[in-house]
């Protein structure tokens, strides 16, 4: 008669049709876990020091510069020579007090949200595509969104302002010729702050959707195709998977990407910038980042643009911490 053993005290047994327990591996006693610790020393510790000595190097000073910069009046006097005065917190009041900043703050926010989760959404789909797409297409597919990701971000804002061309742009001409809307000849895209933001969102998304998709491809590879089976059988339907099994299994990766993608849209400066050249309002489509150059670069007050680049970094630093403790989180799992 075959038995099964369920048991982890069953012993070995060699018998046709009885489950084989694998002996268990010897568990390391503090003796040999402090022998490890000892044979490791302080080497890790020696090597990390010329990373971060490069890093205290191109990061810290730099950072150190910042912080006494947004303590003084610094000026484009003090950029030919003049001593530059300790005014201490008062060009973080003067931020802090200026209507503009939360306009800019909220609206900087307001844009990294939506692209944040358009980028998710089509890139999941897209990744949810993949995996059904024949190897062929699923080739043709990744080569398009390579090129997508290669793109340098000011090539990419240039060729999209010239298909939003007022005049001779080709997405005018579309709306016009194929689809009749007369109300879209010769339209300024980038006058109004709305529209200047639906073209910026386009080209901010249409770069960040390739490593979102090549991200989630990769993960949904690990899924078990047995579990979507399973759950397939059961009447399960195509969204009730996706919820109940796949993001489940996925949910770090969206969350870590997720994270990363609001760092990357909150810092966005090269589209929006290359945007206001090509014909939008500056005033009312400033970004956080873009303001600080405004301020600091083209308007000549650093000390007022080195305050504002500080809060930018606290508020940066506080995503990253969270993104850093998740993946702590992770590692201890």
């Amino acid at each position: 008669m075959t038995t099964v053993d369920s048991g982890r005290d069953s012993m070995p047994s060699a018998i046709d049709g009885e489950r084989i327990v694998a002996p268990e591996p010897p568990r390391a006693n503090g003796r040999n876990t402090q022998r490890r610790r000892r044979a490791g020393g302080l080497t890790p510790y020696v090597l990390l020091i010329p990373a971060t000595a490069v890093l205290a190097a191109i990061v810290g000073w730099p950072l150190i510069q910042l912080i006494i910069t947004s303590f003084q009046e610094f000026g484009r006097a003090q950029v030919f020579g003049a001593p530059p005065a300790w005014v201490w917190f008062e060009n973080y009041t003067a931020v802090l007090t200026d209507p503009v900043f939360y306009q800019v703050l909220a609206r900087t926010i307001g844009f990294a949200a939506v692209c944040v989760i358009l980028t998710m959404l089509l890139g999941t789909l897209i990744a949810l595509l993949m995996v059904r797409l024949p190897k062929p297409f699923r080739i043709l597919l990744s080569v398009g969104l390579l090129l997508a990701w290669a793109m340098p971000a000011l090539t990419a804002t240039i060729v999209w302002g010239w298909m939003f061309d007022t005049d001779y742009g080709v997405i005018n001409h579309t709306l016009v010729e194929w689809f009749g809307l007369e109300q879209f000849d010769s339209h300024p895209w980038l006058i109004e702050p709305m529209s200047f933001f639906l073209v910026a969102a386009i080209i901010v998304i249409w770069g960040a959707i390739p490593f979102v998709v090549f991200t989630l491809y990769a993960g949904l590879t690990q899924v078990p195709d047995e579990v979507i089976e399973a759950a397939q059988l059961d009447g399960a339907g195509a969204f009730a998977r996706f919820r109940l099994i796949v993001f489940p299994y996925l949910k770090p990766i969206f969350l870590i990407t997720a994270v990363l993608q609001i760092i990357w849209d909150m810092k966005v400066f090269t589209q929006i910038f290359a945007l206001q050249d090509i014909g939008g309002i500056r005033a009312e489509t400033n970004t956080l980042g873009v303001y600080i150059y405004q301020v600091s670069i083209a308007g000549g007050d650093f000390g007022m643009g080195g305050a504002l680049a500080m809060i930018f970094a606290l508020i940066m630093m506080a995503i990253s911490l969270f993104y850093i403790r998740h993946l702590m989180k992770e590692d201890e799992q």
